[in-house]
């Protein structure tokens, strides 16, 4: 008995495994995006979900180049589709198949559940004013907002420290002191002579 799925086989696994979890897959369907033009044999246009199983049987290794296949490959990489390939190359059982598929579809879920959940963080949030909610035109709970710490002007002389403009009067200070002490000196001396 021969484990090895036609097309045909295959398509019609595929097509309960995708419904089952679902997608409204419409079947030999003409794909035209990305500069990719092809027969599908399984595609949710809604979802941008779908199937290709390439078979010389269908002689669908003429039908999608190396190229569409890297043009669709860079689109779900982007998340704007998700198709599953498949290939006749090595023989595939009703199981090994199925694993696959599940494996892919699981991967799919996971995927939209992660844009969901980033979608959800990227929403603007409407900010209420701190400390006061108001009920029929009353402040309820209306506090006083803390004072900041004297720290936290802190930075701000950091700043002046750091590019050197908090140090540099006191420094010229000394230099000049020192100076004008060494001048008077030389002139004390210079004097006495």
């Amino acid at each position: 008995m021969d484990d090895t799925l036609s097309e045909t086989q295959g398509c019609d696994l595929l097509m309960r495994l995708f419904t089952k979890r679902g997608y409204a897959i419409q079947r030999n369907v003409q794909f035209r995006e990305y500069g990719v033009e092809f027969h599908i044999d399984g595609w949710d246009p809604q979802a941008r979900v779908g199937f290709e199983f390439l078979t010389s049987e269908d002689e669908d290794h003429d039908d999608l180049t190396l190229d569409e296949y890297k043009a669709l490959s860079a689109a779900q990489r982007r998340g704007e589709l998700a198709v599953f390939i498949i290939d006749e190359v090595e023989p595939v059982s009703a199981e090994a198949l199925a694993a696959e598929a599940h494996e892919f579809l699981d991967e799919v879920a996971d995927a939209a559940h992660a844009r969901l959940k980033a979608d959800g963080r990227r929403k603007p949030v409407a900010k209420k004013k701190a400390g006061s909610t108001k009920v029929a035109g009353k402040k309820v709970g209306s506090k006083k907002q803390p004072v900041r710490p004297v720290a936290a002007k802190k930075p701000t002389a950091v700043k002046k420290a750091a590019n050197g403009s908090a140090k540099k009067p006191v420094a010229k200070k000394a230099v000049r002191k020192a100076a004008k002490k060494v001048a008077k000196k030389a002139g004390a001396k210079g004097g006495r002579r």
